[in-house]
């Protein structure tokens, strides 16, 4: 099991809303708009729980640090 956390930052006016995903040394692992993160997981190796981490993100308020195990 694996420990992540997910970050999800508000995007303003033309800006949209990104994703900040980071393992458990807090190191940046991908960055990526929240409503395109296919190519982002796939380079992070995560592409399998996809949708685990698309529901989580729906579930969670923006600009505050979340905790995922997979």
């Amino acid at each position: 099991m694996a420990t992540y956390y997910l970050l999800k930052i508000r995007g303003k006016a033309k800006i949209p809303d990104y994703v900040q995903l980071r393992d458990g040394q807090f190191t940046l692992l991908a960055y990526f708009r929240l409503d395109r993160p296919e190519k982002a997981l796939v380079k992070a190796g995560l592409a399998d729980h996809e949708s685990r981490i698309m529901d989580f993100l729906a579930g969670i308020p923006f600009g505050k640090v979340n905790k995922l195990e997979i």
